[in-house]
Order: structure tokens, then sequence, then C-alpha cells
């Protein structure tokens, strides 16, 4: 995926030989489900990230070894058509950003933490998505 080969580029501890993630596109009532499991928020979201490693451990990873699963994450086809449809982009631009925004969260990187370190995390967003042609998706960045 081009979105992942991007992401690679801007954060290269996601290009760790040995790394895999899932990703289950599913709909929203799954992701409800799995929200108000894990995070006890009882509705619907557009993509949620489930990290097997912390990010010690990812930065830590020796280039030999059996693979190691990052994490998981799951985007809800509902929100995500909805938002697209809101934001004038096609599906395919919102999915990959979601994709980005959620195998940077499976590597450490939070938005919740502080201004700083959302900033942090979309600037890396922002530039991995360039490098495939997708404009800054939050409309405030130069």
């Amino acid at each position: 995926m081009r979105a992942v080969e991007a992401l690679q580029n801007v954060a290269p501890e996601l290009a760790h030989p040995r790394l895999s993630a899932s990703i289950l596109f599913t709909d929203d009532a799954e992701v409800r489900t799995l929200n108000a499991e894990w995070r006890g928020k009882d509705k619907p979201t557009n993509v949620l990230s489930f990290p097997m490693l912390e990010r010690g451990e990812l930065l830590a990873l020796a280039p030999d070894g059996p693979p190691e699963l990052l994490g998981d994450i799951a985007l809800a086809l509902e929100t995500c058509q909805r938002e697209a449809a809101d934001k004038g982009i096609s599906l395919e631009h919102h999915a990959a950003h979601l994709i980005v925004h959620g195998l940077l969260h499976l590597a450490g990187h939070d938005h919740e933490t502080s201004a700083q370190d959302a900033r942090a995390m979309e600037e890396l967003e922002i530039k991995a998505l360039a490098l495939i042609g997708i404009a800054d998706p939050y409309g405030d960045h130069s």
C-alpha cells in the first residue's frame, strides 16, 4: 500500500522488516462494539488502533528474529464514507489518512497527550500523505 510505504519514509521505525499489522475494514456497528469494549465509548468512530508493542519496544526491536505484530487497526466504513463526503474528498484518500493515523498510534504517537504531540503527529501524517499526492487533511498547515 502506497500510504504505508510513504509513512515508512517519514517514520522509519515503521519500516522494520519484522513488523506486521492487521487492518480490519468493517462497519460502524462492529467498531462501535470495539470502541465500547476497549475504550468505554459507546459510539462508532472512524479508526481504532490496538498496539501490541510499547514505543520503547518498537525502537529497540532487533533486526533479526521472528515477526512482530505491531498491532491492529479497525476502520468503520459508514463513518469513513460520511467523513469523506463531508470533507469533499475521496474515500480512498480519507482511508489512506486514517491508516497512516492508525499506524502512528500503533508506533506510540498520541495526539491526545498534548498540543505539541498532536502537532508532531499531524506533521508526520501530512508529510507521508504529501508523498502520495494527498493534500493536508487538516487544511490548516503550511
